[in-house]
């Protein structure tokens, strides 16, 4: 759990130049159906739901899809923050709905690509943790929007006490592994919620060059995470059918 999530546009003049010509050699249909081709090339970071989805389909992420899921963020060259999310209860997010608990698990690790994984830690370039809090948004049918669910947390208290740590918090790039978090509960949510999105706020210390400490600086990286949220009608209809009964 590619890291803690970022959300161009290119001129569409000369696709409507295209789409002009065709009405007199094809017609409107066809028109019609290049239009959408040229539209459908236009590079945007967050594409926005077409006027046959639900508004919930802005909220089917990876996470959503496959239950988990991986982002990255750099926080130097060749230097990679990784947060990984996972539902833990229930694992089916088909069956997250606003009465649910809601349980998911995380972890954050870094890896520093310019050396081999198996390198001694003096030779990468460490990175601490000192911080890290989520926090919530809703969507709503309603139009209203509410922070339910709120973490936060010295990673250091959140592992067992022989791992790596000093004042600038829990070190990430050791064979112990980094930060990680089994289990926290979303609870209840607005009955109309139909899409949840999760910021991770991660404060770290990141060394500049291996093995010097004085090269570290702070930074604090961000990570988003949508969650769809469904009803109970939604729920039932998603749920795998019984297995048939055998007859002896």
């Amino acid at each position: 759990m590619s890291s803690r999530h970022p959300f161009a546009l290119r001129s569409v003049v000369a696709a409507g130049g295209l789409a002009l010509a065709l009405v007199a050699l094809s017609g409107c249909a066809q028109l019609t159906d290049m239009i959408g081709s040229a539209q459908g090339e236009t590079v945007s970071a967050v594409p926005a739901p077409g006027p046959s989805q639900s508004p919930a389909m802005a909220f089917n992420s990876q996470f959503t899809y496959d239950g988990s899921v991986a982002l990255s963020s750099d926080v130097a060259q060749d230097l990679e923050l990784r947060l990984d999310v996972w539902a833990q209860n229930p694992k089916r997010t088909q069956e997250w709905t606003p009465d649910a608990e809601k349980t998911f698990g995380f972890a954050v690790n870094v890896h520093d690509n310019r050396v081999d994984e198996k390198s001694v830690l003096s030779e990468k370039r460490r990175v601490f943790i000192s911080s890290i809090s989520i926090t919530s948004q809703t969507a709503q049918t309603s139009g209203q929007v509410q922070n339910p669910f709120q973490f936060s947390a010295d990673p250091r208290t959140l592992v067992p006490t022989d791992t790596i740590r000093s004042d600038r918090g829990l070190l990430l790039n050791s064979f112990q592994g980094g930060l990680y978090v089994p289990e926290t509960i979303v609870h209840g949510l607005p009955a109309d919620t139909y899409g949840m999105t999760l910021e991770f706020a991660m404060t770290v210390w990141v060394e500049g060059n291996a093995n010097d400490e004085a090269s570290f600086t702070q930074q604090t990286v961000y990570q988003y995470l949508p969650v769809a949220i469904f009803t109970d009608a939604q729920a039932e209809a998603a749920a795998p059918a019984p297995a048939p009964t055998e007859t002896p």
